[in-house]
């Protein structure tokens, strides 16, 4: 590791920590509450050093599971829920016993995709977790698993964190699990495999190495960590994969110890509103361009007219973010459409001069302004 790289994690002063479900629960033996000590122990020394925290942390299905003497995995959504119900509670008194032996308060946070896609929402997510990080309370964030649909779910929780992570402004972003990080191949089956210890790109060869897995515990395998990684990448965050189990994970990573991978972010930090455009608002439509438009949007930085909309897809009203596709389906940008789908499909191919004909108004010229439209 650089010493760049290590000076940029000695600096980190707001963290998000994802606890794997491996990390936290087993199907056998319940919660492990001599881990959760630990991971306490050592986030107490974080805050003792002047930084903050927010954990996500999964283990409330299989916690629930095994309060309800379920043994397998269940399949269907209800099941699930009800497990969740029955988990949750559990593990925040487990995190709440743990933390309260440190002298620590903790407070937990359940978010759905909608939480966080809707503007007004996520900025409201925001203010109480920064209220609760001014307090000196630890936020345990979840996926509120006992109301949420499969339409609205984030995926997992290294999704979830990844966008935790934007949503507190945080400069680190850590996963732990039960694996010290990137390999070559998998540790598990292989004996030659070797730690990829940092990643500058995530690029087709990484991803190919991040094979998905599911395990009893967890539905967030390699490829959904690298994944979220990625992502994090793109708006200016490092992310560190590592095992949660090596003792003095936390103090090692931040004092530049070459643990797990770390993965570098791109230079540069997004703005703060178009990473959520891009990866917390969810698409409510399609819109298909013309290469002409493509190219505006690509090369010359342009904001999207009528007149580049071939066609449209999907209901979707003023406001909403709309996904931007290229003649050949490919996904191009993502935005915050202006019009309505009604009202576009009616504009669509129209030259600016043409609205108030066609609509009787003009509120906008653009579909998309360059300001709330995102390059993919």
């Amino acid at each position: 590791m650089e010493e760049k790289q290590k000076s940029q994690l000695q600096d980190v002063k707001r963290i998000v920590l994802k606890i794997g479900s491996s990390l936290v629960a087993s199907r056998e033996s319940g919660l492990d509450h001599r881990r959760l000590d630990s991971l306490a122990q050592e986030i107490a020394e974080l805050k003792a050093g002047g930084r903050e925290a927010v954990i996500v942390s999964s283990g409330a299905v299989v916690s629930g599971l095994d309060k309800l003497g379920i043994q397998q995995r269940p399949k269907s959504l209800p099941i699930k829920q009800a497990a969740a119900a029955v988990g949750q509670s559990r593990l925040m008194w487990a995190y709440e016993k743990a933390f309260e032996t440190q002298g620590l308060k903790v407070a937990q946070v359940l978010l759905t995709q909608d939480d966080l896609g809707d503007r007004k929402r996520f900025l409201n997510s925001r203010n109480t977790l920064t209220t609760l990080l001014a307090l000196e309370v630890i936020p345990v964030v979840n996926e509120n698993d006992t109301v949420v649909t499969e339409e609205i779910r984030f995926g997992d929780n290294d999704n979830l964190a990844g966008l935790v992570a934007h949503l507190i402004e945080a400069q680190l972003l850590v996963i732990l699990s039960d694996v010290e990080g990137l390999f070559t191949d998998d540790p598990r089956r292989f004996s030659d495999a070797t730690l990829i210890p940092v990643v500058k790109k995530v690029d087709g060869e990484i991803l190919r190495l991040a094979r998905d897995t599911e395990t009893e515990e967890g539905t967030g395998g390699m490829r959904s960590k690298v994944l979220t990684a990625q992502k994090m990448s793109r708006y200016g965050v490092s992310t560190v994969i590592a095992s949660g189990r090596r003792t003095g994970i936390l103090m090692d990573i931040l004092k530049g110890i070459p643990v797990g991978t770390l993965f570098l972010p791109e230079a540069g930090r997004r703005n703060s509103r178009k990473h959520w455009i891009a990866f917390s608002s969810r698409t409510k439509g399609r819109i298909l361009l013309d290469s002409g438009a493509v190219e505006a949007l690509l090369m010359k930085g342009k904001s999207l007219l009528p007149s580049g909309v071939v066609a449209v897809e999907g209901r979707f009203e003023a406001g909403d973010a709309v996904a931007c596709l290229d003649p050949k389906g490919r996904e191009v940008a993502k935005g915050l459409v202006n019009f309505s789908s009604t009202d576009l499909k009616k504009i669509k191919g129209a030259k600016t001069a043409e609205l108030v004909e066609i609509l009787g108004r003009k509120d906008y010229d653009e579909v998309i302004h360059r300001d709330n439209l995102v390059i993919l």
